[in-house]
């Protein structure tokens, strides 16, 4: 069974963090493809600082050339909040019989239960979690109950089912933020060696984050 990887995010901008998580799970999981998913507009943030075909423009730059990593811009041609789960509701009626693996840290399944319809996902999907240093996976409460009937150690389990099951996976952790990027390049600083020199160019080019937006 083909098995696809669903890396999503903002990527306000991409950098090296994100690319070396990406490339650890898609050789660990033994995935056919990793797809790079940014965010139109999402629910639970404030607007991104570079526009959307901006943010496109820097992760196909960031990708390109790496076998296995491809670019999908789903949520940025959709109107309106960009929901996971109505994302993988796309992806599944686009590929009926793969295995998909949407990717989240730790931080951000932590906070599941507030996602829209986030029960509904694992129907969809398997849910790959990248851990994190300093999080400990829960042991109580909807998401430990969860982890009873759901987690699993065996990454075989992901390429032979379609969807519904949780695997937690350690991945290196490379202290960058998007965050920390914008305000380093607002304050006139290069960002030379947090993110590939083409993702670096597009930043010098279009002048994005030459001044940071109010968060």
């Amino acid at each position: 069974m083909t098995t696809i990887g669903i890396f999503g995010g903002t990527f306000d901008p991409i950098h090296f963090g994100h690319l070396r998580t990406a490339f650890e799970l898609l050789q660990a999981l033994r995935l056919n493809e990793m797809r790079f998913m940014p965010a139109g507009t999402p629910p639970h943030r404030d607007t991104t600082v570079a526009d959307a075909e901006q943010r496109l423009a820097m992760v196909k730059a960031a990708t390109e050339g790496q076998p296995g990593f491809t670019v999908d811009d789903r949520e940025i041609r959709r109107e309106g909040l960009s929901y996971s789960v109505d994302t993988m509701r796309t992806l599944r009626a686009d590929f009926p019989d793969h295995s998909l693996c949407l990717i989240v840290g730790m931080d951000a399944f932590l906070g599941l239960p507030k996602w829209h319809q986030w029960r509904e996902l694992l129907e969809l999907a398997h849910l790959v979690v990248a851990h994190r240093p300093g999080w400990r996976a829960p042991s109580m409460g909807p998401l430990g109950e969860l982890l009873v009937d759901r987690g699993t150690g065996r990454i075989n389990d992901l390429h032979e089912q379609r969807a519904g099951c949780i695997y937690i996976h350690a991945v290196t952790q490379l202290e960058i933020s998007s965050t920390e990027v914008r305000k380093l390049i607002a304050m006139g600083r290069d960002p030379r060696y947090l993110m590939p020199d083409s993702v670096r160019a597009i930043i010098e080019q279009t002048g994005c984050y030459k001044t940071q937006a109010k968060r």
